[in-house]
């Protein structure tokens, strides 16, 4: 999915910060933090997962990972990461570069409580985006 798709949504949802692009790699979450100046728990990671109503996308912050048991109490199934071809196919988003917008109809997305501790969180496809309180 390009960024103009991210941006046009963004815009879409009346989203007031900017999408900041940076020149250097963001492909690992120690990159993306280098590149945006802040620490890696700043820098969400966006997962692609099923769920019993089919693929989601679930956004944790970067120094955190899934809990299993909590998964499984929560939506009724084990986690399991999609292959990368099923994440393209379920977010348009190469493995990666997985982006928590404009997904095709049907791929659902959640936010992670891990985050709710920072004012400002940075997605790996360099978005800052507010929390809402």
């Amino acid at each position: 999915m390009s960024i103009e798709k991210v941006r046009a949504y963004l815009k879409n949802m009346n989203c007031p910060k900017e999408v900041i692009e940076f020149e250097q790699s963001s492909a690992t979450v120690e990159l993306a933090a280098q590149a945006a100046g802040v620490i890696p728990a700043r820098i969400t990671k966006t997962l692609c997962l099923m769920s019993k109503e089919g693929p989601i996308v679930i956004c944790v912050a970067g120094d955190t990972k899934i809990d299993n048991r909590k998964f499984k109490d929560t939506f009724g199934l084990k986690a399991k990461m999609l292959s990368p071809e099923e994440t393209l196919e379920a977010t348009g988003h190469a493995v990666g570069g997985v982006c928590p917008f404009a997904l095709p109809e049907g791929t659902k997305a959640y936010a992670d409580i891990s985050m709710k501790r920072f004012d400002t969180v940075f997605l790996r496809q360099a978005a800052a985006i507010p929390q809402s309180s």
